[in-house]
């Protein structure tokens, strides 16, 4: 990595793009077949695996045009014949430490936006999808191979976090580490990395909320809660955790999500046409009756799902796989386990009789990734959006709180992390800034009318 950086960041920003091109091409080859491993080794349906491979793709597309137009800027500058401006050069060696919920598109959003900032990276997935770290890394490889560049460009390692991971963490020679995983890993991250001055960016945890109001569309808010909600299994960062629902609404609405719960049926998440996987792996199955316990301990009550699917409901093939049912949990905010996130897919619904309380239980959680409202309001959007309204970094309207687009930064607030991935100007944290002051005169006058004459 450290030969191949000296060879990398000297090659122009356009030509690093190209190849980031290459790798865009390499990867739309591909893409059935890697978004079908990704399905197989991490258990969401097919056409998300490759929709997360589409992401990967995509987000080469973007880093291709933004390879020729890296900003820098010209200042203004207070003394005579000078010139002040800001430019931008690659940070150095970067690691990525991805998780297993999306162990294509994670990489990627970093991949092809730092690739094209000038920087080598090494790269640890997950080890429950390692399968998906080697195919993915061997076909950018192969684009560096052809291009007669040097592999140590963009790399990989696999291995347990606690060893590998913690390797790479405390390496001084990685200028950012890129981690995604759970708050409390992260916080040890964020301290270490801080203890060697170095960067990072961090994708945590998340207790997503849906605010679906009176006057909400209840059909497009329908569908677009089950997606958030089931989509991955309950397994996304950004999954629908709490359902807040209007009082007005709640006895219309609620009823009709059990009944439109209850048509989803578990299957083989390689078959077209199944909505719903398995969950990862035994550890989440854990989490997710031990969730339901809790639940149930702290006066919830189960609407929907609350145990792991029968065998007798499933083929022969599936039927040691790590099925749960999707569960609704009719909830109220002072229970303590509402503000936690738990990582399966369980939704507690909330009545809430006023945007402003809605709004309060939507902030009032340790965690700011995503968040969106259901209404036609306009004065309610502009708040939602606004200084007093969503705390996340993620805020929507009248689309899911799931399933974000490249072209924007993605990133929380609060213990979700810190830092942005993907799109907007993400680039930036990939690369370090420098400010040049230019004199092209004869004379040296100095700033503030500082006088310093012999």
């Amino acid at each position: 990595m450290t030969e191949a950086l000296e060879q990398w960041k000297l090659t122009p920003a356009p030509k690093r793009g190209e190849v980031v091109r290459k790798i865009g091409l390499k990867l739309r080859e591909h893409q059935d077949s890697l978004g079908s491993l990704v399905s197989l080794e991490m258990g969401k349906i097919k056409t998300e695996g490759v929709g997360e491979v589409q992401e990967f793709i995509d987000i080469c597309d973007l880093a291709v045009g933004m390879s020729r137009q890296i900003p820098g800027q010209v200042l203004p500058s207070e003394r005579v014949d000078h010139a002040l401006l800001e430019v931008w050069n690659p940070l150095g060696q970067i690691g990525i430490i991805s998780a297993y919920n999306f162990p294509s598109a994670v990489h990627g959003w970093n991949t092809a936006v730092s690739l094209v900032c000038g920087n080598t990276q090494i790269w640890k997935g997950a080890s429950t999808s390692s399968l998906v770290t080697v195919a993915q890394t061997k076909l950018i490889s192969e684009v560096f191979l052809d291009s007669n560049l040097p592999g140590g460009i963009a790399t990989m390692c696999q291995g347990s976090g606690a060893v590998v991971g913690q390797r790479l963490i405390d390496d001084k020679r990685l200028n950012l580490i890129s981690f995604t995983g759970s708050t409390s890993v992260g916080k040890g991250v964020a301290s270490s990395v801080a203890s060697r001055f170095g960067r990072t960016i961090l994708e945590l945890g998340g207790n997503n909320a849906v605010i679906i109001m009176d006057d909400a569309d209840l059909t497009v808010a329908l569908r677009s809660v089950l997606f958030a909600a089931m989509g991955t299994a309950g397994q996304r960062c950004t999954t629908l955790r709490r359902l807040l629902v209007h009082e007005k609404i709640y006895d219309k609405f609620v009823p009709a999500l059990v009944d439109a719960y209850s048509k989803i049926k578990p299957g083989n998440p390689l078959v077209a046409g199944t909505l719903l996987g398995p969950l990862h792996h035994a550890g989440a199955v854990r989490e997710y009756e031990e969730g339901i316990k809790e639940i149930t301990k702290q006066g919830g009550k189960i609407l929907y799902g609350g145990s792991r699917i029968e065998k007798s409901k499933l083929p022969s093939e599936l039927q040691n796989g790590f099925y749960v049912w999707p569960t609704l949990v009719e909830s109220n905010n002072s229970m303590p386990i509402v503000k936690e996130e738990l990582f399966v897919p369980i939704t507690h619904i909330l009545k809430v009789g006023s945007y402003e309380e809605a709004v309060e239980i939507n902030n009032n959680t340790p965690f700011g990734l995503s968040s969106s409202i259901f209404t036609k309001d306009m004065r309610n959007v502009f708040r939602w959006i606004g200084p007093i309204g969503s705390e996340c970094g993620i805020i929507n309207v009248n689309t899911s709180c799931s399933g974000a687009e490249i072209g924007g930064a993605f990133g929380g607030e609060k213990e979700t992390g810190t830092g942005r991935e993907s799109g907007s100007d993400s680039w930036k944290q990939y690369m370090r800034r420098g400010t040049c002051a230019i004199n092209y005169g004869t004379s040296v006058p100095l700033a503030q009318g500082v006088d310093f004459n012999l």
